[in-house]
């Protein structure tokens, strides 16, 4: 494998903070709504709720973050990685059933929950054992320690200590807590920094993705503080506030999820917005399709670079990076000191070569330990040493990679096997659509057949007939949908991705 000179690489996130501090103390580091704090003040109120943390027993144990976005969730974070504590992210819209299991399985020392969540997560502590803190506006905000002289706590973790307790969202079954530790973390960062440099103090980063989410907290909050550049934290998305932050705050790197930049795109008054500071792009947690990728460029001026990883994998693998033209469909290539391969996916031991399909597994110092608790899914995810990630893909003749499906997503109609995505690609390519997603289904003859979901752009018309008509003219027989609906909105989960799993049984239970 090739040498790479990694870039900043630190031994651990807490390292990089303290040098933020140090050498940046009155660079703008985080706002959010009005509210604004330096570095300097940033480090002092990530000491001073770290000393807190410690004092509870936080140290070598777990802190649960059940928090939306705000310069608490990000204060907290840091604190919790220089209490020498693993941080669990933990979605605020979770149910209680969905809170309970995880906070049973992650088993944490402390949970920071904004107030708004009191109902459902004090009953869930436990006895004795579990300290809840809740926060928020009128509640308690974690910025009283920006005046104190205060240090973080020693000493500071070390980079085969665990960073990072992500449980895995998924869309069926339980979710797995992927172990990461700090030296996985800051390897990857490096890692990405390599493919993307960015601006010492000269980024403004803008986070409209959910921070309990793996992307967010790699690509907005550990990248501003690594770079240390500005982290501009909206609450929630809304493309009216996303494209005011965008221009008002002369934001220069926007990462954003699919369904982001196609809200935006087909927002009234985008095409006036003022994007002369925006530098770079970055498409993650979902595939993009291509005809997003395409119309944003010529709006405005920017590629979108779109890379590919899992939260297993600390969590970026590829990217294209900034200094390559982005190939629309692709993922771009691994990044340094990461080996990918394509598999077949019976046995996972049969290597494919250049445009053959099947499952990607890969090989890095970013890849996670494990999962907590889970013995036989460590096994099957982690084999000779190569995470398989579930993804189906293929590569080109000169080594980027193409994201095709998820292997549970596969669908085998009539013996064939179909991947809904390449007919998530043709449908999006179709001008009247805005949003499509195709499922397999149960069938009695063919085993199983394709469904799909489309939603028309505004002012747009066409018919399930056209729609059927077009799919026909663009895709092999086996593949046309055998049942296409026209809806109003297409199901996602909390993090904006489309919920496969949830079409998928809309689907079946209206079969007829």
């Amino acid at each position: 494998m090739a040498e790479y000179d990694l870039p900043r690489l630190f031994d651990t996130i807490v390292h990089m903070l303290v040098e933020a501090g140090e050498k940046s103390p009155n660079h703008q580091a985080l706002t959010c709504e009005g509210r604004e704090m330096t570095y300097g003040a940033f480090v002092r109120n990530v000491a001073g709720f770290a000393l807190e943390l410690e004092k509870l027993g936080a140290r070598r144990e777990r802190v649960a973050l059940v928090c939306g976005n705000s310069i608490e969730i990000v204060i907290a974070t840091f604190a919790a990685y220089a209490a020498g504590a693993q941080v669990v992210p933990i979605n605020p819209l979770y149910t209680v059933r969905e809170l309970s299991f995880i906070l049973e399985d992650a088993d944490p020392a402390v949970v920071v929950f904004d107030a708004e969540k009191a109902e459902d997560v004090e009953p869930l502590l436990g006895e004795g054992r579990q300290v809840g803190i809740k926060i928020g506006e009128g509640v308690r905000t974690l910025d009283e320690w920006s005046d104190q002289d205060l240090a973080l706590p020693a000493p500071f973790p070390a980079p085969d200590d665990f960073a990072v307790l992500q449980y895995t969202g998924g869309t069926t079954g339980r979710p797995k807590g992927v172990m990461i530790t700090h030296g996985q973390l800051a390897v990857n960062l490096s890692q990405r920094e390599w493919a993307v440099p960015t601006k010492t103090e000269d980024e403004r980063v803008l986070c409209v993705m959910p921070l309990f989410h793996v992307f967010a907290t790699s690509m907005c909050m550990h990248l501003a503080v690594q770079c240390r550049g500005t982290l501009v934290i909206l609450k929630k998305y809304h493309p009216a506030t996303t494209l005011e932050a965008l221009v008002k705050e002369k934001i220069t790197l926007l990462p954003a999820g699919p369904t982001i930049y196609s809200g935006l795109l087909s927002f009234d008054g985008f095409e006036n917005a003022d994007f002369s500071a925006l530098r770079c792009c970055v498409s993650g947690s979902a595939a993009l399709p291509e005809e997003p990728l395409k119309t944003w460029n010529k709006a405005t001026g920017t590629d979108i670079l779109e890379g590919f990883g899992q939260s297993e994998a600390g969590p970026v693998l590829t990217m294209f990076g900034a200094h390559a033209k982005p190939i629309p469909g692709s993922v771009g290539k691994p990044l340094p000191y990461t080996e990918m391969q394509i598999v077949d996916v019976e046995t996972g031991t049969k290597c494919l070569g250049a445009s053959e399909q099947g499952e990607i597994r890969a090989r890095g110092p970013q890849i996670m330990s494990g999962y907590r608790n889970r013995p036989e899914e460590t096994a099957q995810a982690l084999r000779d040493g190569w995470l398989y990630t579930g993804d189906i893909g293929e590569y080109d003749e000169d080594g980027n990679f193409y994201i095709r499906d998820r292997k549970k997503d596969m669908a085998i109609v009539g013996g064939y096997n179909v991947y809904p995505r390449e007919i998530d690609e043709v449908l999006y390519a179709h001008p009247a659509i805005l949003e499509a997603a195709a499922v397999g289904v149960p069938d009695d003859y063919r085993g199983e057949v394709i469904h799909a979901q489309v939603v028309l752009k505004e002012g747009a018309s066409a018919t399930v007939e056209k729609l059927d008509a077009y799919c026909r003219d663009n895709l092999a027989k086996y593949k046309v949908p055998d049942k296409i609906v026209i809806s109003y909105n297409i199901p996602k989960t909390n993090v904006g991705k489309v919920d496969k799993a949830a079409l998928r049984s809309l689907m079946e239970e209206n079969k007829e």
